[in-house]
């Protein structure tokens, strides 16, 4: 009876290690941990979330005076110590664009592929490293924010704690809301391929598509801007809701559509075209 030969199993070995999820996933780690611009862009985001935030409740405080009554009447203070994440989510949108452009800009996404032949296998392994990591870092700038500002409001400005009503749930839906954001982004950095062509695309999806949207009639602006990612992410640091956008549980599943059918389009097109 033949047995194996040493240069046999040193050759099936790193085949069987390689093409595990497992594996896969730990070298999407690496790259992740190791990349310049994911501590850049994490950097970025942390400054813009909890700075703005922090100078947004600074200046309410001491302008309070000044603030008429109808304005004080409408004050929340939830949304007002969160709203410097909305800056952020544009740290988090290149980010999702870089964890696999800059792969396709390098060339290094032939050495991905060609040890990794199950392409589909690839994009699961970065949707998992690169979702979980901006999941715990949005929830923690989400807290770090809300816990800042609350303590910059101070008396006679009205100020929350996690107790109070909706505290929590905004907390909680901001950082989901980032993550969200960040696999979009990252489906259309795997779509488009380029940089500086997927950055846009997504910067246009936050920005100018409102723009557009809120220049047609008022009966269809309203129909549509409710499915815009910025009034889903103001409806869900809002303590008063809007009459036209969805509910904060609505507007995250509409969200996570997006980026399932983003992934789920970059997907199908990184198994069809060529590296």
């Amino acid at each position: 009876m033949s047995t194996e030969t040493e240069v046999e199993r040193d050759i099936r070995a790193p085949r069987e290690g390689h093409y595990t999820l497992r594996g896969v996933i730990a070298s999407e780690v690496t790259k992740l941990r190791t990349e310049r611009s994911t501590m850049w862009s994490f950097g970025v985001l942390i400054v813009l979330a909890v700075g703005l935030s922090a100078l947004a409740s600074s200046l309410t405080t001491s302008h309070w005076s000044q603030v008429g009554f109808a304005e004080r009447a409408t004050f929340d203070p939830i949304r007002e110590s969160l709203i410097g994440v909305f800056f952020g989510q544009f740290a988090i949108g290149v980010l999702g664009v870089l964890v696999i452009s800059a792969e396709y800009t390098t060339g290094t996404i032939r050495a991905s592929l060609a040890a990794v032949p199950r392409r589909s296998r690839l994009l699961i392994a970065k949707i998992i490293v690169f979702g979980s990591a901006t999941l715990v870092v949005g929830e923690v700038v989400a807290l770090v924010s809300f816990f800042i500002g609350q303590a910059l409001l101070q008396s006679p400005v009205p100020h929350a704690t996690l107790s109070s009503p909706d505290a929590l749930r905004a907390v909680v839906g901001d950082g989901l809301y980032l993550c969200l954001l960040g696999l979009i982004a990252l489906g259309l950095g795997s779509i488009i391929r380029h940089t500086a062509a997927a950055v846009s695309a997504y910067v246009s999806l936050l920005l100018v598509l409102p723009i557009i949207i809120a220049l047609l009639p008022s009966v269809v602006s309203n129909d549509l801007s409710r499915f815009l990612p910025a009034s889903i992410g103001h409806s869900i640091v809002s303590r008063i809701a809007n009459p036209h956008d969805f509910s904060p549980a609505v507007g995250l599943v509409v969200l996570a559509i997006y980026a399932v059918v983003a992934l789920g389009v970059a997907g199908y097109l990184l198994v069809r075209r060529d590296a």
